[in-house]
């Protein structure tokens, strides 16, 4: 915003510089503040006691926590997940974990991952004035999404100078002294790209591996997901998988929820179930994308009629007004039932947009609801509305 103040009619005299050990220690405080919090809180917890040890099965319902052996009726797994990475002998590179230890501006931020980790940091460096390069092997950035909102995030990030590397085929990296040189085959551009620092940001894995489950006979996938039922019990009785670690979601808000429908199903004899869940997320680019429900690819999939509306973030009054008209927002209806089936809002607001669409489907009310609804101007969610009285049969 700083940069951008003489769009604005605000003149700020001298280049606009950044101080990383500042910012480290702003976000050290918030971490601080909310670990601190919580840990306080277990550990005041009537009748309750907290080992900060490594913690392993040793049969169905026995832990060893350190030198300790517990018994217990009821088992809860919520051990989270740690950063996937590539194999790259003698090169060293960051994690999501360890590029939040930086206080430091990398010259060159070099970015294995086009999702939401890579994008994230990506945008995040390039303001903050390192030169970023993202590498991704698939055609298209997050490919979980549509292509017109993948298409839209790549424009957005090139507009701001991200150099973007798509179809790398084959990669590897190589250490040469301060600088890390990584391969690539790509259909276009050059075949290798040089930078100080490497992010590895291709996925996650749960935090499972060595959790005994094989002494308890805890099933688990390929990939180390402990498996779990609409309830989230695995296949031992009095045994639950919750978080990362089911591979149900990977988000906060899909790990708290898991704990709502335990303590539900647990305690006021409430049968909530995860497919009851709509799927939502964010990706915290500037601007945001708030996403909610089946993408327009996955509504075509399933061969269903269905109504799309779509309109471009430069008719939004707030986003003109502030200056941010980038992106745009869609949603899909159900051509028979009229109940919202999906919604992506890419633009200024758009993560907290997403709700008032979110909040509808869950009562599986009619589009009509909202397309009625008055909305207060100037803002973002008043264009909603006027999508939804626009709409048209998907092709």
């Amino acid at each position: 915003m700083a940069r951008r103040g003489a769009d604005f009619g605000v003149m700020i005299g001298g280049p606009i510089t950044v101080d990383m050990k500042k910012v480290k220690e702003r976000k050290d405080r918030a971490v601080e503040r909310s670990n601190q919090g919580v840990g306080n809180w277990l550990k005041n917890l009537k009748n309750a006691k907290v080992y900060e040890d490594h913690g392993k099965f040793e049969g169905p319902h026995t832990v060893r926590a350190g030198g300790e052996l517990l018994e217990a009726e009821k088992i809860f797994i919520n051990v989270g997940a740690r950063a996937r990475v590539m194999d790259l002998p003698g090169v060293k590179y960051l994690t999501n974990s360890s590029m939040m230890e930086v206080d430091f501006l990398p010259k060159h931020l070099i970015i294995i991952g086009g999702s939401y980790i890579g994008l994230e940091f990506g945008q995040i460096y390039r303001r903050f004035g390192s030169e970023v390069t993202i590498i991704d092997r698939g055609p298209r950035l997050i490919k979980q999404d549509d292509e017109d909102v993948s298409q839209a995030v790549k424009e957005i990030l090139e507009a701001e100078g991200v150099n973007i590397r798509l179809e790398a085929e084959c990669i590897a990296a190589k250490q040469q002294g301060d600088q890390i040189t990584v391969n690539l085959d790509c259909k276009t551009g050059g075949r290798e790209v040089t930078g100080s620092h490497l992010l590895q940001a291709i996925g996650r894995s749960p935090n499972t591996d060595d959790l005994g489950l094989e002494k308890a006979g805890v099933e688990a996938d390929e990939q180390g997901y402990i498996g779990v039922d609409d309830q989230l019990r695995t296949n031992v009785p009095g045994v639950w998988a919750i978080g990362d670690c089911n591979g149900k979601g990977a988000f906060t808000h899909t790990s708290y929820n898991d704990y709502e429908i335990v303590a539900a199903n647990l305690f006021n004899n409430d049968p909530r179930r995860v497919s009851d869940r709509i799927l939502t997320y964010g990706l915290f680019i500037d601007p945001p994308l708030g996403r909610a429900g089946m993408t327009e690819a996955e509504v075509k999939k399933s061969g269903r009629k269905a109504l799309l509306g779509k309109r471009s973030m430069t008719r939004v009054a707030r986003a003109v007004e502030k200056g941010e008209t980038q992106g745009f927002m869609k949603i899909v209806v159900d051509s028979d039932t009229k109940e919202i089936l999906g919604a992506a809002v890419l633009g200024v607001g758009g993560d907290e947009v997403i709700h008032s669409i979110l909040d509808v489907m869950y009562a599986k009310a009619p589009y009509t609801v909202i397309q009625r609804a008055v909305h207060a101007h100037p803002t973002v969610s008043e264009l909603i509305p006027t999508m939804l009285g626009d709409l048209k049969p998907l092709e």
